[in-house]
């Protein structure tokens, strides 16, 4: 499972089975605040599915500095493996929404539809870079 996280929207991807190819499954919507039901859907998601690896994006600053950002994302990693008992892999995700843009741009999907996929195509970068790696 690829997680691209937002502050407004999480972007949720799965792999295959085989670990070859990752498509967008889910965008989960929350508030910026309480982020208890966008934890509890991704950790359904996660058991639904039996997803044994969670590829977390780190919205890192371009210089590498950790953002505010970042640290949120990493305090949701840490309840997210204590719903699911997986320890999410933390990956670099830098410019991925900006790559998922550009890929949706290149297939003629316009501005108003990439607001609703654009989170999971972002997660889908994130799932298949880790998968890449692991090849």
């Amino acid at each position: 499972m690829g997680i691209d996280f937002g502050m407004r929207h999480i972007g949720v991807a799965l792999s295959d089975e085989l670990w070859i190819t990752a498509n967008g499954f889910e965008t989960v919507n929350w508030n910026g605040v309480d982020d208890t039901k966008a934890l509890e859907r991704i950790a359904e998601i996660a058991k639904e599915k039996n997803v044994s690896v969670i590829v977390l994006g780190k919205p890192s600053k371009t210089d590498g500095s950790v953002s505010e950002s970042e640290m949120k994302a990493m305090a949701f990693g840490e309840k997210l493996k204590e719903l699911t008992g997986l320890e999410p892999v933390l990956k670099d995700e830098r410019f991925t929404t900006v790559i998922a843009s550009r890929m949706l741009h290149d297939v003629n999907i316009k501005a108003k539809k990439q607001k609703k996929i654009i989170d999971q195509v972002a997660a889908e970068i994130i799932v298949s870079e880790y998968l890449e790696q692991h090849r």
